[in-house]
């Protein structure tokens, strides 16, 4: 079992018995070559939150989107407060009362907060919009979820957890009498989490209807009352939560049992130094930063978010000017200005937003994989060897266990831990030497997280430098050989992962080792 995971009976929530709100049946779903439904029942009732649990893949985020008008069922049906509906737009399905809080942000970034929040639902003051109405009305809606942000914020100046928090508060906005909940605390820290468990349980009692996706198995135990589980597109079964255990929802996941979450490690790391930083400053921001990375180790960047680990990330791979500080490879000086001059360094980095740094959506898979290493299928003449384009894609396809039905679909249509996967292939196709992995199971299925650790620990058995960022500490602990625990832009302490724990993990991250 996982860190974190009891393989208890839960006491659950207090039970609130509702009507039925939602019903489908026989629901299916078809894209050219893949079967995304087949056969999908399922009831929600008034004042419950029914979890939906399924590898990526299995159907959850599609099944999601029909009911939230996005997507058009195309066999079954769908009955809401007791009337068929199909729902032909995601604003018709609103109008009814149905909204959704996705996974994938959809905020517009050169926007304010508070236009983002009311989004074509402006105040108007005759044909203009009444602009202190605005503000004022996302202000409430802010400080409802504890959001400390001035309405008036553009949301790409915006992290990543406050932009979900965001798309939290605007759903909200709808009033809504079914709630969609997509992965809704994947990018969100212990006390934000918590703000929001808090906010599920006020529209619980108010009687709100909550469908909740979520990866985070154990986080489900205070707040969800059923749960269904759906595999490759099917549904298996549903139960109430007190009633089932972690490794019964996993096993129905799976289609197995799964003992183990993490991979036994095969990579033993040496004494040889693949990558020295030494004084990193960027003003503002970090420093000094000094650590060293070994060959064979996987090193841990863990500590509070804010606390410098992306930051640093970033700047050893040129994203990000540095104001001071040394990097050596190999024992050699380099100077890095780019992430061109990184990648020819052998330097990688596998951002946490991999829709909006790592992937062309629109474009399919086998060109994702070649995209930073396009000379090598291409000939003299500058030409592209789409033979040899397409044979490179299926053999990464092939070893890393990407599911698609062709490496010509779209990368888009992928799920999450499918794209994570064609991100590594990238650059493990670019021959990287040093590779960070910033929070790569954000959103990724217990099974896809088992596959990418096992990938982890195969590149750093192969040479690779793999560092790892995560906030989750049970990952920290059962995939790394140190840890380098960050606070507030300086490396507080190293630690050999073998001898110590998420307490004293916390202990540096939080300064109460200065204390």
């Amino acid at each position: 079992m996982p860190h974190g995971l009891s393989d208890q009976k839960h006491d659950g929530p207090d039970k609130l018995s509702g009507s039925e709100i939602l019903r489908l049946q026989g629901v299916g779903k078809r894209f050219p070559g893949v079967v995304a439904l087949d056969g999908i029942h399922l009831d929600l009732r008034r004042g419950e939150v029914h979890a939906i649990c399924g590898e990526n893949g299995a159907g959850k985020s599609t099944l999601m989107k029909i009911i939230s008008g996005q997507y058009q069922a195309d066999e079954g049906s769908i009955v809401y407060r007791g009337e068929p509906v199909r729902f032909a737009s995601s604003s018709e399905a609103q109008a009814a009362g149905i909204a959704i809080i996705h996974q994938e942000l959809n905020l517009v970034p050169h926007l304010s907060v508070a236009e983002n929040l009311f989004l074509a639902r402006e105040p108007k003051r005759g044909p203009f919009v009444d602009y202190r109405r605005l503000n004022a009305d996302a202000q409430r809606a802010l400080a409802r979820i504890g959001l400390t942000v001035a309405p008036t914020t553009l949301v790409g100046a915006l992290s990543i957890a406050q932009q979900q928090m965001v798309e939290i508060a605007k759903a909200l906005t709808f009033s809504a009498e079914v709630l969609i909940m997509d992965e809704p605390t994947s990018s969100l820290t212990e006390s934000e989490t918590a703000q929001l468990f808090r906010i599920i349980k006020e529209l619980r009692a108010e009687g709100v209807a909550i469908l909740y996706i979520s990866h985070r198995l154990d986080e489900m135990a205070e707040i969800v009352d059923r749960v269904t589980v759906l595999r490759d597109g099917r549904y298996i079964a549903t139960d109430d939560f007190a009633s089932t255990t972690v490794s019964e929802i996993i096993a129905r996941m799976v289609g197995r049992s799964l003992d183990d979450v993490y991979p036994p490690r095969q990579s033993v790391p040496t004494d040889e130094i693949m990558l020295r930083a030494q004084g990193l400053r960027r003003a503002g921001t970090f420093g000094p930063v000094s650590f060293e990375l070994r060959k064979g180790e996987i090193l841990g960047f863990a500590g509070l978010m804010g606390a410098g680990r992306t930051e640093v990330a970033r700047a050893i791979f040129g994203a990000d000017r540095l104001d001071a500080g040394t990097i050596e490879l190999a024992g050699k000086d380099v100077a890095i200005r780019s992430p061109r001059e990184a990648i020819r360094h052998g330097i990688a980095y596998l951002s946490e937003d991999r829709k909006k740094d790592g992937l062309a959506l629109a474009m399919p898979v086998a060109p994702n994989v070649t995209l930073a290493n396009v000379r090598a299928i291409s000939s003299r003449a500058g030409f592209l060897r789409f033979s040899e384009e397409v044979a490179v894609a299926e053999r990464y396809t092939r070893e890393l266990g990407i599911r698609t039905p062709s490496v010509n679909q779209i990368a888009r249509n992928l799920s999450g831990g499918n794209q994570q996967k064609v991100v590594v292939s990238k650059w493990l196709y670019r021959g990287t030497k040093i590779l960070f992995f910033d929070e790569p199971t954000r959103g990724i299925d217990v099974g896809a997280k088992f596959a990418i650790y096992g990938l982890m620990d195969r590149l750093a058995a192969d040479g690779v430098g793999v560092i790892l960022i995560s906030s989750e500490l049970p990952e920290i602990l059962g995939m790394t050989d140190r840890i380098a625990v960050f606070h507030e832009g300086r490396v507080a302490a190293v630690l050999e992962t073998k001898y110590t724990s998420q307490e004293e993990i916390m202990h540096y991250a939080s300064g109460r080792a200065h204390a």
